[in-house]
């Protein structure tokens, strides 16, 4: 009996090392107007059609995080790293994606209107031919993080 205890305890310590648990949550439909995600780690969470209007989420890290057609008005994204993240019919509206890296991000068909993209890197990012246009007009800076020319990312040249 002793022998048997003395190996679950082993086995489950051995989990606990290895299985690094994931605390995605969950927001989607949610009224989240102004509030303040800065500097979190959000891996994985979702927020589909929330309504983020004017909330923080500046430094925050974003990656694999779904906003599908969630409302990011005049949002502050500044340096978020939102790697691999699905932006699919959301409103970026006057956001602030200054730094933000969007690598691999999926964006079609998501309104970027008036957003502040200076230094973001849109690598890989999935656009629609008139958004990535409008995109260049506006592109300018390097972005900190990964050292690439926001221009070169939306292949404006």
């Amino acid at each position: 009996m002793k022998g048997l205890i003395c190996s679950v305890i082993v086995l489950f310590a051995s989990w606990m090392m290895f299985a690094s648990p994931v605390f995605a949550l969950d927001y989607n439909r949610e009224s989240l107007i102004g509030r303040d995600f800065s500097g979190q780690d959000l891996t994985d969470s979702e927020f589909t059609k929330a309504n983020m209007r004017e909330s923080n989420l500046s430094h925050a890290y974003l990656v694999g995080v779904r906003f599908f057609a969630t409302n990011l008005e005049r949002a502050n994204l500044e340096g978020a790293d939102l790697r691999n993240s699905v932006l699919d019919s959301a409103r970026l509206v006057r956001a602030n994606l200054k730094d933000a890296n969007l690598e691999g991000a999926f964006a079609a068909n998501t309104k970027f209107e008036g957003a502040t993209i200076d230094g973001a890197d849109f690598t890989d990012v999935e656009l629609r031919p008139d958004v990535q246009k409008m995109l260049c007009a506006a592109a300018t800076g390097t972005n900190p993080t990964t050292g690439r020319e926001t221009r070169e990312t939306l292949y404006c040249d």
